[in-house]
């Protein structure tokens, strides 16, 4: 019997904004607070900078990873401001219970009109994985999850 596909995020999508305003909206803490839910964030844009989200704890707990929300944090190992940028050694630390991770976290930004520059395709891809129920789980939840925030994102970088 075959082993089950290793989990991973990959989600994308279209939004009405040129690339460097979108990028920004990843680094910009009001941004972060208003398309994320952000309660706090350290991000830098450069190459061994912080990126850190804090996220206040649901009022709800999942069977199997506690309550949601809590800090993700990585380090910032490339960023292009044309292009996106990857972060390395990033882990989920929940509220409750042990961290999860290391993973690898990348945003690429690609211009949909060349010309116009009017619209990005934005792909968010997260990786890293060891063979366990949280694990698992986790990855269940952040799909919808980032399929909910990138809809933020783009509602509110095309208003």
């Amino acid at each position: 019997m075959a082993a089950p596909p290793t989990p991973r995020l990959d989600v994308s999508i279209v939004i009405a904004a040129p690339l460097g305003r979108v990028l920004r909206a990843f680094f910009d803490a009001d941004a972060l607070g208003a398309w994320w839910h952000a309660a706090r964030s350290v991000t830098v844009p450069r190459p061994l900078g912080p990126y850190v989200i804090e996220w206040a704890p649901t009022d709800f707990s999942d069977d199997l990873l506690g309550r949601l929300g809590g800090v993700f944090r990585g380090t910032v190992v490339q960023c292009e401001p044309e292009h996106g940028f990857f972060v390395a050694d990033a882990f989920w630390l929940p509220p409750d219970g042990d961290p999860i991770g290391p993973m690898a976290f990348e945003v690429t930004c690609t211009p949909v009109d060349q010309d116009a520059a009017s619209a990005t395709c934005v792909r968010v891809t997260q990786t890293g994985f060891e063979e366990g129920l949280r694990w698992r789980r986790y990855y269940e939840i952040i799909g919808p999850g980032w399929t909910r925030a990138l809809t933020s994102l783009k509602a509110l970088l095309e208003k």
